[in-house]
């Protein structure tokens, strides 16, 4: 079937206003959940054929997350939905306002493919709890999860209500030719510029969930053996090929040894002394990617190399020591295990570096110190990140999810995502009994009791 008969198709079931009632919405949900629970399997070995995870990683970081959010939206959804009531100022006496919550319409969902399930899903969850129809376009770079996805959705929906698009480029430029009334995007900076170009076309609006280069600063009074321990995790899980993960580190010269060394240890703890051989740790999507990253060690002598595998596309931790902000692996976002050092001796040259850069999905900072906490939270603009840890902001779906700047626009998560898929409509309701005169003219001799009420 042409997508142009798809949309007609969507637009015709999105007007007949089924999509509206509040029950309908739980009930789609519920369908979606088993359909992920009667497909677990074949996803887990999806997850495992296109990035390697393990089945532990793949439900930690991908189906529970989807999970927890389906339970959120049941749990939450007629309060979300609840037309809202808010304070009508004197000059609109006597009469009521009112916020309704309404949904946009048809909803076109472009996913990337390091974390293929939950990238997908969860925009979609927040898509149907708020009463919308969606096209669905997963990642060409991860097939097999793709084809379970569409398998899970096409047998939970009618193509009227939500729609699954395979394909590459030639299918992601048919898509944004269309005319939706929302997109959200998940992906690279390049692509995210495309989307908001086609975008503008017919006034669009749009969610952006792009990436950028997250810093990672340790300061002196940072636990070192903890910050290892979590920074490790962090940068390595889905091996680095994670939006928020750590890009860089910026670590405080009288700790950096020793952080340094703490760190081998947690990656040898965590993957083995050959980490490309631990069922535990994930490959590159592909040999594009692949090369790419190898490109990034021309040149280098790591600090720590976890070794390669161009057959299993595998490359292991990596961390460079006395890297440079010109180093060639500084100049865009690394997207895998790569780890990058440079150590600072003063928070203020921290600022000052950073706030340089186009602003990060995420920042990550380690210390025992409230001064330097403040510090940082109020001089430098960032998505959203964690103090002394990495990674787990975005396991909280009561905090808004995105970017900012060059690293996207936006938000989702929970209740964030059911307002990112609502159009909230202001109703103001008058009394038909009461007609103020002040508002008419003539108006002069009124002055006076206008400055009384709008002051």
């Amino acid at each position: 079937m042409k997508l142009e008969e798809i949309i007609k198709r969507q637009r015709s079931f999105f007007n007949e206003g089924i999509t509206r009632d509040i029950e309908y919405r739980k009930q789609a949900l519920q369908r979606l959940r088993r359909g992920i629970e009667s497909h677990e399997t074949q996803l887990f070995e999806a997850l495992r054929k296109d990035l390697g995870k393990s089945p532990y990683e793949a439900y930690a970081t991908e189906l529970g997350i989807v999970y927890e959010e389906i339970s959120y939206m049941l749990r939450h959804l007629n309060r979300l939905a609840k037309p809202e009531k808010v304070y009508t100022p004197l000059t609109n006496f006597p009469s009521k306002s009112v916020i309704f919550k309404e949904p946009y319409g048809l909803i076109l969902i472009m996913s990337p493919w390091n974390y293929p399930v939950q990238l997908t899903l969860v925009p979609l969850i927040g898509a149907l709890a708020a009463g919308n129809c969606a096209v669905v376009k997963p990642s060409n770079y991860s097939p097999a999860v793709s084809a379970v996805i569409r398998d899970i959705l096409s047998e939970s929906f009618s193509d009227s209500y939500v729609y699954v698009i395979l394909g590459g480029r030639e299918e992601n430029q048919n898509l944004l030719e269309q005319r939706f009334d929302y997109i959200f995007f998940t992906g690279g900076k390049a692509v995210g510029r495309t989307v908001m170009k086609a975008a503008a076309k017919n006034l669009t609006p749009v969610t952006l969930e792009l990436g950028g280069k997250s810093p990672c600063i340790v300061d002196s009074t940072a636990d070192v053996a903890l910050a290892a321990r979590r920074i490790v995790w962090g940068k390595f899980l889905n091996c680095g090929q994670t939006c928020v993960a750590p890009d860089y580190l910026l670590v405080h010269k009288d700790i950096k040894e020793n952080l340094l060394e703490a760190m081998v240890r947690n990656i040898e703890a965590l993957y083995g002394s050959d980490p490309i051989q631990s069922k535990d740790y994930g490959k590159i999507v592909n040999e594009k990617h692949y090369r790419r990253l190898a490109s990034l060690m021309e040149g280098e002598t790591p600090y720590y190399f976890g070794g390669y595998d161009k057959e299993k596309l595998k490359i292991g931790p990596i961390i460079l020591d006395d890297a440079r902000w010109d180093s060639p692996c500084m100049a865009e976002e690394i997207f895998g295990p790569v780890l990058p050092v440079i150590e600072f001796e003063d928070l203020r040259q921290v600022k000052s570096r950073v706030e340089k850069r186009p602003r990060p999905l995420a920042l990550y900072l380690f210390t025992g110190s409230r001064e330097n906490e403040k510090f940082i939270l109020k001089n430098l603009s960032f998505g959203g990140g964690c103090i002394n840890d990495t990674i787990m902001h975005l396991a909280n779906n009561r905090m808004p999810f995105g970017g900012t700047g060059e690293s996207g626009m936006g938000s989702y998560h929970g209740k964030y995502s059911f307002r990112t898929f609502s159009h909230e409509k202001s109703i103001l309701k008058k009394s038909r009994f009461i007609d103020l005169p002040m508002r008419y003219a003539p108006y002069p001799a009124k002055d006076r009791l206008l400055r009384f009420f709008m002051k």
